[in-house]
C-alpha cells in the first residue's frame, strides 16, 4: 500500500512536522502507516496539477472516459478481498461489511461508466423561425472532495465517479483515519488508465488541506461528507465564492412501528440498522418509535438479537460488530450512555466495554427504554451502537416525535396498512423513506441526501449526482440567413 500523497501522478511523503498514523482501531499496537500530513501548500500544488490536467480530460470523449471507470471496476472487483481486508484494518468494520462496501463502489463505477453514453442534454422547440436549440451539459473544471472515514471506499467513489465521468479533474482529501483505501483507490484508477493529474490526493488536517480547497477560486465545486460542524462552515465559504456546494451531514434516524408490524421482520432490521458498522453511518436506526401494544416485546425481542452479536475485530469472520474507529468516537459512545442513565432512560442491554477486548476501542450494542423526545439521546447524533426506544400513543404522535429532531436523513416504518403507509410517506420529514426494510442502504442510481441540518446542496447519486458536477449550456442555432431575432431577451 502507498502512503503520502499523489500529485500528479506522482506518490510522495510532504514535508511536514505533523505525523499520520494509520492505526487499526481493534488493535491499537496495530500500526498499519506512518507518514507526514499534507499542508496547505500540498493542497495548492495538487489544485495546479488538476487545472493543468483539466483541458485535455474534458477534451477526452464522454464514453472514453466512462470506460476508464469501467476497467476501474473490473479491477476493483479482482481486488476485492484487499480492499475490504485494508478497509476492516483500519476502519474496523467486520469483513462482510467492508466487502458489502466494496461492491457498493463497485456498482457505482458501473453506473458512472454508463453515464459516459447518456452525458447529454435535451432539443426543445424554439419561438423564433428557423432557429434550432438545444442544451448540453459542461465540465465545472477543478473539483474539491472531502471525504469521511465511515465509508473509506463508498463515498469517495460515489463523489469521484461522477466527477470524472462528467469531464472534471479533482482534488480529493480523505479522512486521515483512512487513507489506505483512498490510496488503493487511486492505484485502481490509474491502472485503469487514468491520466496522471486527473486525480490528485492530499492527506491532510481539514484545517489546513481542507480550508486550501474551500478557499480556492480555481475550485469549481466542493462535495463533503462529514459534521455538521464542519459542513456548515464550509457551505458558506465556498459558496460566497461562487462555488457549487453539496454536504452530506448528521442523521437521527427513526423507526416507526405500527400495532400491524411483523415484529420479527422488524426486530431483524432494527437490530441490522442499529449495530451493523458499530452504528458508525449516517443511515443507522438510532431511534426506535413504537405504539404501546408492540413495543415491550418488539424490545424483547431487538435486545434478545442484539446479545446474539459477537463483538471484536472485525477480520475474525465469525464476528457481527467491530469496534469504534478511534478513542475519540469510543469517548463519545460511553459519554451518551452515561448521558442516557442521567436523563433516566432504562439500560436494557450493553452501556460498557465487552470483557476481554480491552486492546481496541469497543463498545456493547446498547439500547435504552423508556426514552422521551426531549432526551439528549433521541435528539442528538451518537454515531455508536446506541439505540433509544421511545413509545408514541398513535401515528400522529409517533410521526411528531420522528420529525421532532434537527435532521431528516432516512427513515423506516413498519405496517401492513397501505393508508399508513403513504401518509408515513408524505409526512415524514427526510430525504429517504423505507417500508418494512432497515433504514439503511442507497443504490448507485438513486438519489441520496436529506433535509434539514442532514444536508444542503444537491443530492449524490444518480443523475443528481453527475448534474452537480456539470453546468448546462444553452445553444441557439439561427439557420434563417439573418442574423436578426424578433424577441427580446
Amino acid at each position: 500500500m502507498r502512503t503520502g500523497s499523489c500529485i500528479g501522478g506522482e506518490w510522495y511523503h510532504p514535508r511536514s512536522e505533523r505525523v499520520i498514523r494509520n492505526v487499526n482501531p481493534a488493535d491499537t499496537s496495530d500500526v498499519i502507516a506512518e507518514f507526514p500530513a499534507a499542508t496547505a501548500a500540498d493542497a495548492e500544488r495538487a489544485i495546479d496539477a488538476a487545472q493543468a490536467a483539466f483541458r485535455a480530460w474534458r477534451n477526452t470523449p464522454a464514453p472514453e472516459r466512462g470506460r476508464v471507470l469501467w476497467r476501474a471496476a473490473d479491477i476493483a472487483r479482482r481486488r476485492t478481498d484487499e480492499i475490504a481486508q485494508l478497509m476492516t484494518r483500519e476502519q474496523g468494520k467486520i469483513l462482510r461489511e467492508a466487502r458489502g462496501e466494496v461492491v457498493k463502489g463497485i456498482n457505482v463505477l458501473e453506473y458512472n461508466a454508463g453515464e459516459g453514453f447518456r452525458l447529454g442534454g435535451e432539443t426543445l422547440p424554439s419561438e423564433i423561425a428557423d432557429t434550432f436549440i438545444y442544451t448540453i451539459r459542461r465540465p465545472l473544471g477543478v473539483v474539491g472532495l472531502i471525504t469521511p472515514w465511515n465509508f473509506p471506499w463508498a463515498i469517495p467513489v460515489w463523489k469521484m465517479a461522477p466527477a470524472l465521468v462528467a469531464g472534471n479533474t479533482v482534488v480529493f482529501k480523505p479522512a486521515a483515519l483512512t487513507p489506505g483505501c483512498a490510496a488503493l483507490l487511486l492505484e485502481i484508477l490509474e491502472e485503469a488508465g487514468l491520466p496522471k493529474g486527473v486525480v490528485n490526493m492530499v492527506v491532510g488536517s481539514g484545517s489546513d488541506v481542507g480550508a486550501a480547497i474551500v478557499d480556492d477560486p480555481r475550485v469549481r465545486a466542493v462535495s463533503f461528507t462529514g459534521s455538521n460542524e464542519v459542513g456548515m462552515a464550509l457551505y458558506p465559504r465556498a459558496a460566497a465564492r461562487g462555488a457549487k456546494v453539496t454536504c452530506e451531514m448528521g442523521g437521527k434516524n427513526a423507526v416507526v412501528v405500527m400495532p400491524d408490524a411483523d415484529l420479527t421482520r422488524t426486530a431483524t432490521a432494527i437490530v441490522g440498522g442499529a449495530f451493523g458498522s458499530t452504528g458508525q453511518r449516517c443511515t443507522a436506526t438510532s431511534r426506535v418509535i413504537a405504539l404501546p401494544s408492540v413495543k415491550d416485546e418488539l424490545v424483547e425481542r431487538v435486545a434478545e438479537g442484539a446479545r446474539k452479536l459477537k463483538v471484536g475485530p472485525g477480520l475474525d469472520e465469525s464476528v457481527d460488530m467491530g469496534p469504534a474507529v478511534d478513542a475519540q468516537q469510543w469517548q463519545t459512545d460511553l459519554d451518551y450512555i452515561a448521558v442516557g442513565r442521567q436523563e433516566g432512560a432504562r439500560l436494557v442491554l450493553g452501556g460498557g466495554r465487552p470483557a476481554g477486548l480491552e486492546g481496541g476501542y469497543f463498545v456493547e450494542p446498547t439500547i435504552f427504554d423508556g426514552v422521551k423526545p426531549d432526551m439528549r439521546i433521541f435528539r442528538e447524533e451518537i454515531f455508536g451502537p446506541v439505540l433509544s426506544v421511545c413509545q408514541a400513543t398513535d401515528l400522529d404522535e409517533a410521526i411528531r416525535f420522528a420529525n421532532g429532531v434537527e435532521f431528516g436523513l432516512t427513515t423506516s416504518i413498519f405496517t401492513q396498512d397501505v393508508n399508513t403507509i403513504l401518509r408515513y410517506v408524505e409526512e415524514a420529514e427526510v430525504g429517504m423513506v423505507h417500508v418494512n426494510e432497515p433504514t439503511i442502504g442507497g443504490e448507485a442510481q438513486l438519489p441520496f441526501g436529506g433535509t434539514k441540518a442532514t444536508g444542503v446542496g444537491p443530492r449524490e447519486m444518480g443523475e443528481e449526482g453527475v448534474h452537480f458536477y456539470t453546468e448546462l449550456k444553452t445553444v441557439f442555432i439561427n439557420y434563417s440567413g439573418s442574423a436578426e431575432r424578433s424577441l427580446i431577451r
